[in-house]
């Protein structure tokens, strides 16, 4: 809901400020008092294109701030939440015009460019008049207004997520079918790759089996040497350790007859003893192994680079090649199950397509009930509005080439005969302002249960019209505001009196400046006012007491509270 509107420096204005509240209000004033202007200042402000000649002459800018109560408005909570724009349940927007300079935007403080006040504008004003832009004469709003009056969220919702279900599987199907030739020629190569690592035949440890031979094979001369070296040391030489140990083992075996608490010594001496022996006869025996042997010198080196090779081709360690082979193994089993899949893929798409179709269906069908009884209310609506022999249709047209969208399988448009024997055409083509603004009026109360947008902006929708239907235009819009914050800029006394609030734009001159202000009318201001506008050079006693009458009239047995 629209709460506040400052405008400075703008065209007359130089500085307005206006409050709003809920319900319906009424902008009244003198013709050329300013009307426009404040509608044009929110017009910009929600991100309408700017015209730096709107700046007043001796201001170097001009500048439009609005606050919005979002309470009521969770579409636009989402959108700021979207931008990583929100603070909460107030919204500012901001314009400035540069006399010398592009026009800059902001939200909540933030720079934005103008498109995104625009965005956000059409969540929170719609604005009907002659010649203002409408969002009924979107067709997707017009579809969507339907859908509202038919109940048919959730019915729209499924159909949409049915339509993009459908879709995805459809891609996926498309992916599967056009990979067949690059399918064909992968499992080629991974046949030729399981092939050859099947051929290498690499045992569970044998390539530490193979670098330890290698290790053996290509230093047997040395080891030769060195076991000889120790044998030597041990055993052979006459001061070898085990003929030392001999000896020493025979002395200590003299001494025990003196001493007898040396025997632990005498045994670990027996023990070592025994020990070199046995180390003496495992090195011969390894020594006895040792041989040099180019040939399986040579077979080892070849089958370890064979290994490497082959590691290095498949880009892992050498001991990996198992695991990859593996993974190509699965690899080859997939793609040879890709026939299963586009089987599958298949099935699952028509299927989804099949559940779409059958709630598409329902979702026209529940169109079609709904657009005959939104047409035959609106065209009531409009015989009570001065179009007595107009007539609504809601037209559902199927999509070209049998084609489909996630809102369905038909597009939705409001059609207008405004006058007997006229053809019914787009409510876009609608020639007359006053009548398209009477039309939307009707369409809005048919509807008035539905929209989302919580401020509605009313500019001289009754142009054309006086007497009882100007009363019957006002009442309208007072039901609106009993639903819906509603704004209406009028001349007439009829729709001026069923106001919930009344403001009035005066215009003042020094002598030197024109300007323009806004102001607040209570129950005598009022009166006063709506005399006024009944006319007459002249306001009199009985002016007076008409005008009364019919404020009176308006607060009739039939009014309601105005939701806040």
């Amino acid at each position: 809901m629209l709460m506040r509107i400052q405008v400075r420096n703008l065209a007359i204005v130089t500085n307005l400020e206006c409050d709003f509240q809920p319900g319906m209000t009424v902008l009244s004033g003198e013709t050329g008092a300013g009307k426009s202007i404040l509608i044009d200042a929110l017009g910009l402000v929600l991100g309408d294109r700017a015209d730096n000649a709107m700046i007043q002459t001796e201001a170097a800018r001009a500048e439009i701030s609005a606050l919005f109560d979002l309470e009521r408005c969770p579409q636009a909570h989402h959108w700021l939440e979207s931008n990583s724009l929100d603070e909460g349940d107030e919204c500012i927007l901001r314009r400035v015009l540069v006399r010398d300079g592009n026009s800059r935007a902001f939200i909540n403080g933030s720079p934005v460019p103008a498109r995104s006040l625009h965005e956000l504008g059409q969540l929170l004003v719609d604005v009907h008049g002659q010649h203002a832009h409408q969002s009924l004469l979107r067709r997707n709003q017009q579809r969507e207004l339907l859908d509202a009056y038919a109940g048919n969220r959730k019915l729209c919702e499924q159909t949409a997520r049915l339509h993009r279900e459908w879709q995805q599987a459809a891609q996926r199907l498309e992916e599967i079918r056009n990979g067949a030739q690059e399918r064909l020629e992968r499992v080629d190569l991974l046949q030729y790759q399981i092939e050859e690592l099947t051929r290498l035949e690499l045992a569970e440890g044998e390539l530490q089996a193979l670098e330890q031979a290698l290790r053996r094979l290509a230093n047997a001369g040395e080891l030769q040497r060195q076991c000889t070296l120790i044998l030597t040391s041990l055993y052979d030489d006459e001061d070898s350790v085990q003929s030392t140990l001999s000896m020493c083992n025979s002395e200590l075996q003299d001494i025990l007859n003196l001493e007898p608490s040396l025997s632990d010594c005498q045994e670990m001496l027996e023990s070592a003893e025994i020990q070199i022996g046995e180390s003496v006869m495992a090195l011969r025996q390894y020594t006895e192994t040792l041989e040099l042997n180019p040939q399986q010198l040579e077979q080892v080196e070849q089958r370890l680079g064979v290994i490497h090779d082959l590691a290095r081709k498949y880009r892992c360690r050498p001991e990996q090649l198992g695991a990859r082979l593996t993974e190509l193994e699965q690899e080859l089993e997939q793609l040879n199950n890709t026939d299963i899949q586009l089987a599958e893929q298949e099935q699952r798409t028509f299927a989804l397509e099949q559940e779409y179709r059958a709630q598409a269906n329902r979702l026209s069908k529940k169109r079609q009930q709904a657009a005959t009884r939104l047409s035959r209310e609106v065209s009531t609506g409009i015989h009570t509005l001065g179009m007595p022999n107009g007539s609504v249709a809601t037209r559902l047209e199927p999509l070209e080439d049998g084609s489909t969208s996630a809102n369905g399988l038909e597009r939705v448009e409001f059609l207008v005969s405004a006058n007997p024997g006229q053809p019914l055409r787009p409510l876009a083509k609608v020639a007359s302002g006053g009548e398209l603004s009477r039309i939307s009026l009707a369409i809005q109360v048919a509807t008035i249960n539905c929209g989302r947008v919580p401020t509605l902006i009313f500019d001289e929708v009754d142009v054309g019209i006086g007497g009882g239907i100007a009363e019957i235009v006002g009442r309208l819009l007072r039901r609106l505001g009993k639903e819906r914050q509603t704004l209406c800029v009028t001349h007439l006394p009829q729709v001026a009196a069923q106001g919930h609030h009344h403001l009035v734009i005066s215009k003042e001159s020094d002598g030197e400046r024109v300007e323009t202000g806004i102001r607040q009318l209570d129950e005598r201001q009022r009166v006063q006012e709506i005399a006024r506008m009944l006319g007459g050079v002249k306001i009199t006693p009985s002016t007076l007491n008409h005008a009364r009458e019919m404020l009176e009239l308006s607060k009739g047995p039939t009014s309601q509270p105005v939701r806040e």
